[in-house]
Protein backbone atom coordinates (compact mmCIF):
# COMPACT_ATOMS: atom_id res chain seq x y z
CA UNK A 1 0.00 0.00 0.00
CA UNK A 2 2.81 2.35 0.89
CA UNK A 3 4.48 1.75 -2.49
CA UNK A 4 1.24 2.54 -4.34
CA UNK A 5 0.87 5.87 -2.52
CA UNK A 6 4.51 6.82 -3.21
CA UNK A 7 4.15 5.84 -6.87
CA UNK A 8 0.96 7.92 -7.19
CA UNK A 9 2.63 10.96 -5.61
CA UNK A 10 5.62 10.65 -7.93
CA UNK A 11 3.31 10.34 -10.93
CA UNK A 12 1.29 13.43 -10.01
CA UNK A 13 4.47 15.39 -9.30
CA UNK A 14 5.96 14.46 -12.67
CA UNK A 15 2.75 15.43 -14.47
CA UNK A 16 2.64 18.77 -12.67
CA UNK A 17 6.23 19.59 -13.54
CA UNK A 18 5.76 18.60 -17.18
CA UNK A 19 2.85 21.00 -17.57
CA UNK A 20 4.82 23.98 -16.26
CA UNK A 21 7.49 23.67 -18.94
CA UNK A 22 6.06 25.80 -21.80
CA UNK A 23 3.34 28.40 -21.79
CA UNK A 24 3.91 31.65 -19.94
CA UNK A 25 7.68 31.24 -19.64
CA UNK A 26 8.00 30.90 -23.41
CA UNK A 27 5.71 33.85 -24.12
CA UNK A 28 7.52 36.04 -21.58
CA UNK A 29 10.85 35.20 -23.22
CA UNK A 30 9.50 36.03 -26.68
CA UNK A 31 8.13 39.34 -25.40
CA UNK A 32 11.68 40.47 -24.56
CA UNK A 33 12.90 39.93 -28.13
CA UNK A 34 12.95 42.69 -30.73
CA UNK A 35 10.71 42.46 -33.78
CA UNK A 36 13.75 41.65 -35.93
CA UNK A 37 14.79 38.80 -33.65
CA UNK A 38 11.26 37.39 -33.59
CA UNK A 39 11.05 37.56 -37.39
CA UNK A 40 14.44 35.89 -37.83
CA UNK A 41 13.55 33.03 -35.50
CA UNK A 42 10.18 32.52 -37.17
CA UNK A 43 11.78 32.56 -40.63
CA UNK A 44 14.39 29.99 -39.60
CA UNK A 45 11.70 27.71 -38.14
CA UNK A 46 9.75 28.00 -41.39
CA UNK A 47 12.92 27.29 -43.40
CA UNK A 48 13.45 24.09 -41.45
CA UNK A 49 9.81 23.01 -41.72
CA UNK A 50 9.22 23.97 -45.38
CA UNK A 51 12.74 23.73 -46.88
CA UNK A 52 12.66 27.31 -48.19
CA UNK A 53 15.05 28.57 -50.86
CA UNK A 54 17.22 31.67 -50.28
CA UNK A 55 14.81 33.81 -52.30
CA UNK A 56 11.82 32.49 -50.36
CA UNK A 57 13.65 33.07 -47.07
CA UNK A 58 14.25 36.72 -47.85
CA UNK A 59 10.61 37.27 -48.88
CA UNK A 60 9.29 35.43 -45.83
CA UNK A 61 11.70 37.39 -43.60
CA UNK A 62 10.20 40.68 -44.81
CA UNK A 63 6.68 39.36 -44.21
CA UNK A 64 7.57 38.02 -40.77
CA UNK A 65 9.21 41.33 -39.85
CA UNK A 66 6.03 43.23 -40.75
CA UNK A 67 3.99 40.81 -38.65
CA UNK A 68 6.40 40.98 -35.71
CA UNK A 69 6.38 44.79 -35.72
CA UNK A 70 2.57 44.78 -35.79
CA UNK A 71 2.50 42.23 -32.95
CA UNK A 72 4.96 44.28 -30.87
CA UNK A 73 2.83 47.40 -31.34
CA UNK A 74 -0.29 45.51 -30.25
CA UNK A 75 1.50 44.12 -27.17
CA UNK A 76 2.64 47.61 -26.14
CA UNK A 77 -0.86 48.96 -26.72
CA UNK A 78 -2.34 46.17 -24.58
CA UNK A 79 0.22 46.80 -21.81
CA UNK A 80 -0.63 50.51 -21.81
CA UNK A 81 -4.32 49.67 -21.53
CA UNK A 82 -3.59 47.31 -18.62
CA UNK A 83 -1.89 50.12 -16.72
CA UNK A 84 -4.91 52.38 -17.26
CA UNK A 85 -7.21 51.93 -14.26
CA UNK A 86 -10.24 53.37 -16.04
CA UNK A 87 -10.25 50.81 -18.81
CA UNK A 88 -13.57 49.65 -20.17
CA UNK A 89 -14.40 46.58 -22.16
CA UNK A 90 -14.73 47.26 -25.88
CA UNK A 91 -18.25 47.72 -27.21
CA UNK A 92 -19.84 45.24 -29.59
CA UNK A 93 -18.98 47.47 -32.55
CA UNK A 94 -15.36 47.78 -31.43
CA UNK A 95 -15.03 44.01 -30.99
CA UNK A 96 -16.55 43.51 -34.45
CA UNK A 97 -14.10 46.01 -35.97
CA UNK A 98 -11.11 44.34 -34.24
CA UNK A 99 -12.20 40.87 -35.37
CA UNK A 100 -12.76 42.14 -38.91
CA UNK A 101 -9.30 43.77 -38.99
CA UNK A 102 -7.67 40.59 -37.65
CA UNK A 103 -9.39 38.42 -40.27
CA UNK A 104 -8.43 40.86 -43.06
CA UNK A 105 -4.77 40.62 -41.95
CA UNK A 106 -5.00 36.81 -41.94
CA UNK A 107 -6.47 36.76 -45.45
CA UNK A 108 -3.73 39.09 -46.72
CA UNK A 109 -1.07 36.97 -44.98
CA UNK A 110 -2.43 33.83 -46.62
CA UNK A 111 -2.45 35.45 -50.07
CA UNK A 112 1.16 36.65 -49.67
CA UNK A 113 2.31 33.21 -48.52
CA UNK A 114 0.57 31.62 -51.49
CA UNK A 115 2.61 33.88 -53.80
CA UNK A 116 5.91 33.03 -52.09
CA UNK A 117 5.58 29.28 -51.49
CA UNK A 118 5.22 26.41 -53.93
CA UNK A 119 1.96 24.43 -53.85
CA UNK A 120 3.49 21.66 -51.77
CA UNK A 121 5.06 24.10 -49.31
CA UNK A 122 1.83 26.11 -49.07
CA UNK A 123 -0.19 22.98 -48.26
CA UNK A 124 2.30 22.03 -45.55
CA UNK A 125 2.30 25.62 -44.20
CA UNK A 126 -1.50 25.55 -43.96
CA UNK A 127 -1.40 22.28 -42.03
CA UNK A 128 1.20 23.69 -39.64
CA UNK A 129 -0.85 26.87 -39.16
CA UNK A 130 -4.00 24.81 -38.52
CA UNK A 131 -2.29 22.69 -35.86
CA UNK A 132 -0.77 25.78 -34.25
CA UNK A 133 -4.18 27.50 -34.12
CA UNK A 134 -5.78 24.35 -32.72
CA UNK A 135 -3.11 24.20 -29.99
CA UNK A 136 -3.59 27.90 -29.20
CA UNK A 137 -7.36 27.44 -28.81
CA UNK A 138 -6.73 24.62 -26.37
CA UNK A 139 -4.51 26.92 -24.28
CA UNK A 140 -7.16 29.65 -24.21
CA UNK A 141 -9.61 27.36 -22.49
CA UNK A 142 -7.06 26.67 -19.74
CA UNK A 143 -6.30 30.35 -19.05
CA UNK A 144 -7.87 32.11 -16.12
CA UNK A 145 -9.80 35.25 -16.98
Amino acid sequence: MKKVVVAALLLFGAIGMAQERGGKKHRAHMKDLTAEQMATLHTKKMTLALDLTEDQQSKVQVLNLENAQFKKAKIEEREARKEDDDREKPSTEERYAMANERLDRQIAQKAKMKEILSEEQYTKWEKLAFHKAKHRKGEQGKRKR
